[in-house]
């Protein structure tokens, strides 16, 4: 009620465009409720893509005003050239005798000092229409200008209540008996939505604000957090951290989304004791879709039984209509090995690519959004994703799934990440290239040959064809990432497949 009250004493009200560059803060929770409830719109910001490309969106959306952490002032610098919509900042520190910077032509405000100066207990919430839009953000695609969705009341509640009932099913289960910390980016797709899913659920929520993984798994211990999400590599960091042996991880639960889980990924945080599953969901979509929690018949299955089920991307969240279709729309055969395109419809997707109709009309088809994911389908409602179809690569005809490769590569003892790209081939169009990051221990001993022999083991269990094995290897000190963890394969294709 502070917040939205002060806001409102400022002028941003009626349905006020509201930026915010923050990390996961108690600020930024707060901004998650009193903006949208007070009938203005918030506006998370990605924080780690480009200056320009913040503010091609705040120029794109419109924004109004920014609430900027301090380490992102320098962002500011992008206002007199491209955001000039912005006419009010408000900054947020824990500096207790902060000095805002003057700003011409525009307010600047310290969020401790609006708060006391404008914020009034007794203010009371609007009533609004279900359909008002609560939220909006850009896409952190890899390709092309970022593309702005929104969200309506209606749909961010729709949302939360569908994931607090998936997460009723077996494998892992979310109730106020939970400390949570995501460790999600609240700049990112409302940190997957789940701020508002602990709120439901009363469930005890830990902040980490700048992700610090040695002050994190000091919160993880000290708070006694029992649940987390968040993308492949910050399970990663939460492992291999120098000071991870110091804890015990043992009873964590943790959802993984936004790209794959490496099999040899999942088999460390099972060997430390996590209970770890996949989940999936985009930007477009709010953004959960599908959890590979157990259906209730299979709760005393075998435990290796489980985790090829955890392994997989999940069923659909109730209200989810899902589908694996082929090029002519046509539903492929659920046999978990015909690949096919993704298609959804659920009540929480975005309606529309903000000011993009070309892209929009691109995005849907017949009421159906194209995720542009492969994946195969199962006769019990899993699905399990294979690949970007960017991604996917075509030798001879035929698909080759990056993932897959990823996967089994990870399994290897000398490898602690991997990514595989397609290389132009004059004979089969495409040939995997995989490129490694070694284990500290076996940097300069991990050879090609390692790989192959590694691989070829699958090859004689029938879990891949010995066509699939890659033909080009580079093994690296590090892959680069996205702003949102994944890592980059455009920035490695640019690298690697120069003419």
């Amino acid at each position: 009620k502070l917040l939205a009250s002060a806001l409102e004493a400022i002028g941003l009200k009626d349905g006020a465009k509201i930026a915010t560059a923050e990390w996961n803060t108690h600020r930024h929770f707060e901004a998650y409720f009193a903006i949208p409830m007070m009938g203005n719109v918030l506006h998370t910001i990605n924080v780690a893509i480009a200056p320009m490309d913040i503010g091609y969106i705040l120029s794109h959306a419109g924004d109004d005003a920014i609430m900027i952490n301090e380490d992102f002032l320098p962002f500011l610098n992008v206002l007199k050239d491209y955001a000039k919509t912005i006419k009010k900042v408000i900054i947020l520190t824990d500096k207790k005798n902060f000095e805002p910077p003057k700003i011409e032509g525009i307010e600047v405000y310290e969020y401790e000092f609006l708060l006391r100066d404008y914020g009034d207990e007794s203010y009371e919430f609007l009533e609004l229409s279900e359909d008002t839009v609560a939220t909006m953000m850009y896409t952190s695609g890899t390709t092309g200008l970022p593309k702005g969705v929104y969200f309506t009341h209606r749909q961010l509640v729709l949302h939360s209540l569908a994931t607090s009932i998936q997460f009723f099913y077996p494998g892992i289960t979310l109730s106020y008996k939970d400390v949570a910390m995501s460790l999600v980016p609240m700049f990112h797709v409302h940190s997957w939505g789940l701020p508002y899913t602990f709120t439901l659920l009363g469930v005890k929520q830990v902040f980490p604000g700048k992700f610090d993984f040695g002050l994190i798994l000091k919160l993880i211990d000290r708070e006694k957090v029992t649940f987390t999400a968040g993308v492949p590599t910050i399970l990663h960091m939460l492992l291999y951290h120098p000071e991870s042996k110091n804890y015990d991880l043992s009873g964590l639960k943790m959802v993984i989304g936004g790209a794959a889980l490496p099999r040899g990924l999942y088999e460390e945080a099972r060997r430390r004791g996590m209970i770890v599953i996949s989940g999936y969901g985009l930007t477009e979509t709010a953004p959960v879709l599908t959890v590979a929690n157990l259906k209730p018949y299979m709760e005393d299955w075998p435990e290796e039984k489980k985790a090829e089920i955890f392994m997989r991307t999940g069923f659909p969240l109730p209200i989810v209509e899902l589908r694996v279709v082929d090029d002519k729309f046509n539903d492929v055969p659920k046999d978990g090995k015909t690949m096919g395109e993704i298609i959804v419809r659920a009540p929480w997707v975005a309606r529309e690519y903000y000011k993009d109709p070309e892209k929009t009309k691109e995005a849907y088809v017949e009421g159906w959004f194209r995720t542009g994911d492969v994946a195969v389908w199962f006769e019990d409602g899993y699905i399990k994703i294979v690949d970007r179809y960017k991604d996917v690569i075509k030798s001879g005809g035929e698909w080759i799934s990056s993932i897959t490769l990823e996967s089994l590569i990870s399994i290897h003892p000398g490898v602690s990440e991997v990514a595989v790209i397609g290389k132009p081939h004059e004979k089969w169009g495409e040939r995997p290239l995989a490129i490694i990051v070694p284990k500290p221990e076996y940097k300069g001993k991990l050879s090609e040959d390692d790989i192959k022999s590694h691989l070829m083991k699958f090859v004689d269990e029938g879990r891949i064809p010995k066509w699939w094995i890659p033909d080009y290897y580079e093994f690296v000190d590090e892959l680069p990432k996205t702003g949102t963890g994944k890592i980059n394969k455009r920035e490695l294709r640019a690298k690697y497949l120069k003419a």
